[in-house]
């Protein structure tokens, strides 16, 4: 009996709701504005969403290095990065040199180092021509001491007492030097035992690159005939010009070689009254010298005609 009534008023229920429109219209119009809401609410979304986009890339394109920073999310940090990145590749690339320094940073940067002129690394590169040789004399000061310390040292323990040096002014770079001995069988020696001449006196001076470059070397005293040995007491020898010299040359194998050169050469103390006094002096040796090199240069180191002296 009890299973029955409640079938019977499930059948009422149910066609009451079947039967009235308006509750069937309430219904349905309830459930379709849900349904038209939520669509509202989904379309409103998609278009905010749009918008916000957007005005995203409005904000990209008017301040390209800050536009990672309206971007929300984990990804701030990347976008900001890229932003940056496709900012500069944008920009023009600056000229080599000072533009290429002013060229550094962002926009506000270079437009400052334009106005400020160039910087200090600038203006120590501009500055760099004339330290570059102020460096390179130095250099070339310390390795022609060197050298010299070390000749001088070198002949100060000879044994044969070959040759001597004095400096000039207590001067490294000015040398005169004493030759004691040629061949004892030349008339040189005889000429030098007759007159009492203990020693041939010659004075050198050594270039700013020298070892690199030869010295200049002249007779000072006494007072010589031939023997290579020309006006102004210069010396006609190939390895004292900048083609014959080596900078394995050493002081006392020029010498020797000058040495030899004066036996060869049949030089001898000149004698001649009047002529004999008359000193060599510095201006006519280098004047003679610059004169020999040219004629070499020409005809080569060999006898030249006599028109050319």
């Amino acid at each position: 009996m009890a299973t029955l009534l409640r079938k019977i008023g499930l059948i009422r229920l149910h066609n009451r709701d079947t039967e009235d429109p308006k509750h069937h219209h309430n219904h349905r119009g309830g459930g379709g504005g849900q349904q038209s809401a939520s669509l509202r609410g989904k379309g409103g979304g998609k278009s905010s969403g749009h918008k916000q986009q957007q005005l995203q890339q409005q904000q990209q394109q008017q301040h390209p290095g800050g536009a990672g920073d309206a971007s929300p999310g984990p990804g701030k940090g990347k976008s900001k990065r890229a932003a940056e990145l496709a900012a500069r590749d944008k920009q023009p690339q600056p000229a080599a040199g000072a533009a290429g320094a002013a060229g550094a940073g962002g926009p506000r940067e270079r437009a400052a180092g334009a106005r400020a002129g160039p910087g200090p690394a600038v203006a120590a590169a501009a500055a760099g021509g004339s330290l570059v040789p102020a460096a390179r004399q130095q250099h070339c000061t310390q390795v022609r001491s060197r050298r010299l310390m070390k000749e001088l040292q070198d002949i100060a323990r000879l044994s044969d007492r070959f040759i001597s040096v004095e400096l000039v002014n207590e001067s490294l770079f000015d040398w005169n030097v004493k030759l004691h001995q040629v061949d004892k069988d030349s008339v040189l020696w005889q000429d030098m035992k007759e007159t009492n001449t203990e020693f041939i006196l010659l004075n050198l001076t050594f270039p700013d690159n020298f070892p690199f470059s030869p010295p200049f070397m002249r007779v000072l005293s006494p007072r010589l005939e031939n023997g290579y040995v020309l006006d102004g007491g210069a010396i006609c020898m190939e390895l004292l010009t900048p083609r014959g010299w080596s900078s394995a040359y050493t002081v006392e194998a020029v010498m020797r070689q000058f040495a030899a050169s004066l036996v060869k050469g049949q030089g001898r103390i000149c004698r001649k009254a009047g002529k004999s006094k008359k000193s060599f002096s510095r201006k006519e040796a280098e004047a003679t010298f610059k004169s020999l090199v040219k004629t070499h240069e020409k005809y080569g180191w060999v006898t030249p005609p006599v028109s050319d002296g």
